[in-house]
């Protein structure tokens, strides 16, 4: 059996690499570690003791920090900008299918909040919704930072979805007789679908680890990210290493869900596909 012989520098990239992966997931990987310290365990290695009994602290009544409303007032949040990010993004992907005057300048407009200091943009919308009275309303405030760091890259996204789609898949609906309705959501929609679900959960994933944005926006209804920052020169118990773990596991379910439907969207394509060339040819 012939093997492939190694280029010169294999050896030294692969332990680059694994370097970089030890880097990259490390900390992750030691948070998950202490985490599982027993009853009586710290902050630190080495170990006291082995279980889940800070998981089950992680949801009852602390002395500092509120766990269970920062984290649902995360989820909620998230879900509304993600909600938002996907309709806007796909309301602006057709909108810029055609040239329209002031397109570019939108389009600019849309991508200065990716440019300026995230800091400065949650400051000046604190400050306008605190002028306008609407202080008490902080899922207005937040709600509104969060988009101007979600949209964009939303309207990116869709605006090179778009540039690749084939027009000819509604041109062959069209001509079977279909409505513009109908070319849309039986069609269009279905093969987008998956980036859709993709702009979803990057606009799910910014808003609910998003901190900078919260921060002047949020007063004192914290959500998870300024809980946990602000817990951390507070509890001196593993239950915030047991937390950053449930956060991650959740997000890495999340990610997992949505690619799971985005498999599944694309098996859905070629019968979409076939069914558009079907009908070109007999169109012909």
């Amino acid at each position: 059996m012939a093997f492939r012989k190694r280029k010169p520098g294999h050896v030294f990239l692969t332990i680059v690499f694994a370097l970089f992966l030890i880097f990259l997931y490390g900390p992750t990987l030691t948070i998950a570690i202490l985490s599982l310290q027993g009853p009586e365990g710290g902050l630190t290695f080495p170990m006291n003791g082995v279980s889940l009994h800070w998981y089950g602290e992680l949801f009852e009544k602390q002395q500092v920090g509120d766990f269970g409303g920062s984290l649902s007032r995360s989820l909620l949040l998230g879900f509304a900008v993600m909600v938002c990010t996907v309709v806007f993004a796909l309301l602006a992907g057709l909108a810029y299918r055609r040239h329209f005057r002031g397109s570019n300048v939108i389009f600019y407009l849309t991508l200065v909040s990716l440019i300026l200091p995230s800091i400065l943009i949650s400051l000046g919308i604190g400050i306008m919704f605190d002028r306008l009275g609407l202080a008490p309303f902080w899922y207005s405030s937040a709600f509104g930072a969060h988009l101007t760091w979600t949209l964009p890259f939303g309207l990116l996204i869709m605006f090179a979805v778009f540039n690749r789609f084939n027009k000819a898949y509604e041109a062959a609906a069209i001509d079977m007789g279909a409505s513009p309705w109908q070319s849309f959501s039986q069609v269009v929609l279905p093969l987008i679908l998956p980036s859709l679900i993709g702009v979803g959960l990057l606009g799910f994933t910014l808003s609910y680890d998003e901190f900078a944005r919260t921060l002047m926006t949020a007063g004192s209804f914290n959500t998870l990210p300024l809980e946990i920052y602000g817990m951390t020169t507070n509890v001196t118990t593993p239950v915030l290493y047991a937390l950053g773990t449930f956060t991650t596991l959740f997000s890495f379910a999340l990610i997992v869900t949505c690619l799971l439907l985005m498999r599944l969207f694309k098996q859905r394509k070629p019968a979409l596909k076939a069914a558009s060339a079907n009908a070109e040819v007999t169109g012909a």
